[in-house]
């Protein structure tokens, strides 16, 4: 199936690897212009710049300040679309809940949830100028799934699909669809990288990686990890115009890792 979103403009954040690159080069498969928005740019981002797809904002999104460059030069471009607020990070709390500090909170709602509003904030108007678009809020299965050497991560996406619920209400009347798409564990560098999640895993519990990776991907219904472009394809589908009537949603990608409904 098709999606077109030829002269489409999308902002794309934390947009260096990962999902969001995957959403990036799918963006742009599909026709859109992106925007993309990270503390450092990347091969594959520097690709799409030389094609002339994309191009690339320095920002922090953890900051007041790095949405609004971010959406500026979005604006600059023509305007928004389409917005992917995908930045995120997690880090595993062994020590428990009693070990996260005020500033471990802070940076969590900072970067997980803070940067989802501001840039939102910041991209709506120019939505509403466009006549509505969509806006993909990229979150986790840890929303619902909450774990205690997650806490913080876990709470900040639980409030990012609330968030998610209040603005499609909010937005929907004038035309702007806001989703919310909930990956289980993804082969990014995240997780499977020397320092990512499942080598913090292996570390607390004296296993391997690779045996931490095995157990949690046969977890899953399917016995592997979903891969960043089965996300980023899914975030495609909703950004364009073969789902214009769905808002306020929950797409749980996860190879069946959550069992319950």
């Amino acid at each position: 199936m098709r999606i077109d979103l030829t002269d489409k403009i999308a902002v794309v954040t934390g947009a260096s690897k990962g999902i969001g690159l995957a959403i990036s080069e799918a963006m742009t498969a599909a026709g859109a212009f992106v925007v993309a928005g990270a503390r450092h740019n990347s091969a594959g981002l520097e690709a799409l710049e030389a094609a002339g797809t994309a191009t690339f904002v320095t920002a922090d999104l953890s900051t007041a300040q790095g949405p609004k460059a971010l959406v500026a030069a979005a604006a600059e471009r023509g305007g928004v679309d389409i917005l992917i607020n995908n930045a995120g990070a997690v880090t595993p709390r062994f020590d428990g809940s009693q070990s996260v500090t005020d500033d471990d909170w802070t940076a969590a709602w900072s970067l997980n949830f803070l940067s989802a509003v501001r840039t939102t904030r910041e991209a709506i108007p120019h939505l509403l100028a466009r006549g509505g678009g969509a806006i993909v809020m990229i979150g986790s299965v840890n929303a619902t799934l909450p774990e205690w050497n997650i806490i913080d991560y876990s709470a900040t996406k639980a409030a990012l699909a609330n968030y998610t619920k209040s603005l499609s209400k909010e937005f929907g009347p004038q035309g702007i669809r806001v989703n919310t798409i909930s990956p289980g564990p993804v082969a990014t560098d995240l997780w499977l990288a020397d320092d990512g999640v499942a080598a913090q895993f292996a570390s607390a519990s004296g296993g391997s990686a690779e045996q931490v990776v095995d157990s949690v991907a046969a977890g899953a219904a399917t016995g592997r990890f979903t891969t960043p472009q089965e996300v980023a394809e899914l975030t495609v589908f909703l950004a364009g115009d073969r789902a214009t009537n769905i808002t306020g949603a929950d797409f749980r990608i996860d190879g069946g890792y959550v069992t319950t409904l």
